[in-house]
């Protein structure tokens, strides 16, 4: 499986390259100017799991690897992407490369950094992101239906039936501001799959607020836009994010502290994402390394022995899986195959998150 990446969207300004900082520490060029970021930053992001180092610490691994989601920062996108306007083009070819998107809205008040939009309105700023990316998928669909025209001429069975499935996906797409997304998703792969939808993209809204108090009316309005549309709502302050970042975890501790911040926003946009792209987590334990694998929910046995080495897909025998908490009740292999706690499952098994698995294969 290639990683797979989630692209950071939002007009210029939104503090879509500051959050981009803060997950990545990439130091990307950050400035109250628009098109700071031409080319796509990308940053392999660690996924904080504390079952991890409870895993390696029973197994005596020093080496511990965590599971990493990749994010990209993409250009800023302005009112007229879809038409090519400002960085459109590159705009659209950069967020067709990726998996799922995290849109950022600005819903923070600072003159030294001026609105890309006019006004503070989070609402407002994601439909206009909806806007662009639908009518972007809907000139693309358009090409797509007018050769579709033209082959159905030939009386193909085939043909025709492309033809009236990417004319039901341009329907959905066009026929109100909410998508039965999952409906359009399932259309646009069997007929569309070629064409790079992106607004219906796995999706999260990340409302990046200030140091101030936030405006209720502001949250709640974007929380009732996005939920009717299926998307969760994230709440951060992405500068405040950025700043603890850099610090070194027990600084970090004690500022949060300070500031009263409850929850580390960073660790729930990761987690929010990798569940956005459908991943679960497995562990593996090897010469001292233990490592945490993200898989699609659903793989089985066989694909994860193959996120190791191709070699222990092709030559699959047989998996040893102790699911998590019988491992740290067991506190070894050995000891969860005492209590009966260890299973063998061969190649069609549903791996689950939290398993600890080890591969036996042929060589």
């Amino acid at each position: 499986m290639s990683s797979l990446q989630v692209g950071i969207v939002g007009f210029p300004n939104a503090g879509k390259t500051t959050l981009f900082n803060a997950l990545s520490r990439a130091g990307a060029r950050v400035a109250s100017y628009p098109f700071t970021t031409v080319e796509p930053n990308v940053g392999v992001v660690a996924v904080p799991d504390p079952r991890l180092e409870k895993v390696a610490d029973l197994a005596g691994c020093e080496r511990r690897v965590p599971s990493s989601v990749r994010f990209v920062d993409i250009a800023g996108l302005v009112e007229g992407a879809s038409r090519g306007e400002g960085l459109g083009n590159r705009f659209l070819a950069d967020i067709r490369e990726v998996d799922a998107v995290a849109h950022v809205v600005r819903a923070f008040e600072e003159q030294d950094v001026p609105c890309a939009t006019g006004s503070i309105d989070p609402v407002h700023d994601a439909e206009l992101i909806e806007t662009e990316l639908r009518l972007a998928d809907l000139e693309a669909l358009g090409r797509m239906i007018s050769k579709a025209k033209r082959d159905a001429k030939s009386g193909d069975k085939d043909c025709k039936a492309r033809l009236r499935g990417l004319t039901e996906v341009e329907e959905m797409l066009g026929g109100g501001p909410v998508v039965e997304r999952e409906k359009a998703i399932k259309k646009a792969e069997r007929f569309a799959a070629d064409a790079g939808l992106i607004s219906v993209k796995p999706s999260i809204i990340v409302l990046n607020v200030g140091e101030g108090e936030l405006e209720e009316s502001l949250e709640a309005g974007m929380r009732e836009w996005a939920g009717e549309r299926g998307l969760p709502v994230l709440v951060v302050n992405a500068e405040i994010e950025a700043e603890l970042a850099e610090l070194e975890p027990e600084d970090a501790a004690e500022f949060e502290a300070e500031m009263g911040i409850e929850e580390d926003g960073l660790e729930r946009i990761i987690h929010s994402c990798y569940e956005m792209l459908g991943l679960c987590t497995f562990f593996s334990i090897d010469s001292g390394e233990c490592r945490a694998w993200p898989i699609p929910v659903g793989s089985h046995a066989d694909y994860a022995a193959g996120r190791i080495h191709s070699d222990f897909e092709k030559g699959f025998i047989k998996a040893e899986v102790v699911h998590y908490d019988d491992f740290i009740s067991s506190g070894d292999f050995h000891a969860a195959r005492d209590k009966g706690a260890l299973r063998v499952e061969g190649r069609d098994y549903v791996v689950v998150d939290g398993d600890v698995m080890h591969f036996k294969f042929a060589t």
